[in-house]
């Protein structure tokens, strides 16, 4: 009788019609495959009734997160051949990608699944693991109390986790690596810069930092460019933290920490908005909301900076579906848009679109580094959190990279602005003066 790792292999390339590019190595020590690839560790079979229950990503996920399912070699190349496998088939003849329901059709694939079952051992499936958002119903997604709930899911985990992979800027959003000697920390530094320029940050104004994160945007505006800030986050950690972050740095006279949902904020007028890698939580439904709250709270000639994920846009948008993965373990209810829809619905809000800038490569370096501190102090981090949360992480920060590097998402900072009937914008002649 063969070994499960050999099993194993026959039973996948049947299922997937296709060669492993991996090798297995199976709960009995037993390995098959390509002998100089990524090596797959299947630590047990409970990851192939995982499989079984919840066919595609959920189910390696769960088996990842209770890590029954790991990697062993680089985990950006098994991760790449793996998305290539499982995430990016290609279609068949007629240009149509297969559904669960018409492979188990085809005999060789049931006999394939029967076989994997008999693999597997018996049912039930395990629990979900404890790090995994219950499924809500989404006829109530993006209320205040739902929206709540998802922030806290993702950034109440402890400051002390995230001090570890962000590092000591404790900015959770895109660097801009201006020079290949840059550092994560100067890459930061240099991002928040770059957006006070952009907004045109001066001395006396007021800024409305929405999602202001642990405090740095405003703590950066307030103190190199000497504007009065208000800070608004859903997180009660997030708070905490920059509120002590802002009183160490002596400014508490101008810097406000709220925890408070946008569409809360009553006390505009402002002269400037900075959205920094928050609009990804407000979703579809609610975007043109966002835009027109945003826009209201605005003085004539005020400039709003637009800094978020997009994705490439779908020939049917209906089709839409939010990634599994992160959305039941990393931002629950989070959705993307492609940059033209954002651009088009902040306009229909009354904002006249001034500038746009692509920094899709910028987020990619600056996972990886992200990545890079977690797995430097991988036994702190399981300490600080759960080994699944950190599984959680290393995970979804690697596979990221990868979708910023392969073109599969993007990142783009929009500047607009809340343009007077006049028509005076109160933007430079030359664009990018800020460069």
């Amino acid at each position: 009788m063969q070994d499960a790792a050999q099993r194993l292999k026959n039973i996948a390339e049947r299922l997937l019609g296709t060669e492993l590019p991996v090798r297995l190595r199976a709960w009995d020590g037993s390995e098959a495959g390509p002998p100089e690839a990524p090596v797959l560790v299947v630590r047990s079979r409970r990851a192939l009734r995982r499989l079984l229950w919840k066919p595609g990503e959920l189910g390696l996920a769960r088996a990842w997160v209770a890590g029954e399912l790991d990697v062993e070699g680089d985990l950006y190349e098994a991760l790449d051949v793996m998305a290539g496998l499982i995430w990016e088939r290609e279609p068949d003849a007629d240009g149509e990608h297969r559904s669960l329901v018409q492979a188990l059709r085809d005999p060789e694939v049931r006999a394939a699944a029967a076989d994997l079952a008999k693999l597997a051992g018996p049912f039930p499936p395990p629990a979900p693991p404890a790090e995994e958002m219950r499924r809500r119903s989404r006829l109530h997604l993006h209320t205040k109390g739902s929206d709540r709930q998802a922030i806290s899911h993702h950034y109440d985990v402890g400051n002390d986790f995230y001090e570890l992979v962000l590092g000591p800027s404790m900015v959770y959003s895109c660097a801009y690596w201006e020079s290949p000697g840059a550092t994560l920390e100067s890459a930061q530094r240099d991002k928040l810069s770059l957006v006070a320029r952009k907004l045109g940050l001066r001395p006396g104004m007021r800024l409305l930092d929405v999602g202001c994160g642990w405090g740095s945007m405003a703590i950066h505006a307030a103190r190199e460019h000497g504007v009065s800030v208000v800070g608004v986050t859903l997180s009660q950690e997030q708070a905490a933290y920059a509120r002590k972050r802002v009183a160490d740095e002596g400014l508490t006279d101008r810097v406000e920490i709220r925890v408070q949902d946008y569409r809360d904020v009553r006390d505009g007028p402002y002269d400037a908005i900075s959205s920094i890698g928050m609009a990804e939580h407000v979703g579809s439904a609610r975007y043109l909301e966002y835009a027109s709250d945003l826009y209201a709270l605005l003085k004539p000639g005020g400039r709003l900076l637009n800094h978020q994920i997009g994705r490439r846009p779908q020939e049917d948008e209906s089709a839409y579906e939010v990634d599994e993965f992160i959305d039941a373990y990393v931002f629950p209810d989070g959705e993307l848009a492609p940059v033209g829809t954002t651009a088009g619905l902040l306009e229909r809000a009354g904002f006249e679109v001034r500038d746009l800038e692509a920094i899709r490569e910028h987020y990619a370096l600056t996972l990886r580094q992200w990545v890079r501190n977690l797995e430097a102090r991988w036994t702190e981090a399981m300490k600080l959190v759960s080994p699944g949360r950190a599984r959680v992480w290393r995970l979804y920060m690697a596979a990221s990279a990868l979708s910023f590097e392969r073109n599969r998402i993007g990142v783009n900072q929009i500047l607009a602005v809340k343009t007077p009937q006049s028509g005076a914008s109160g933007m430079p002649l030359r664009a990018r003066t800020w460069n």
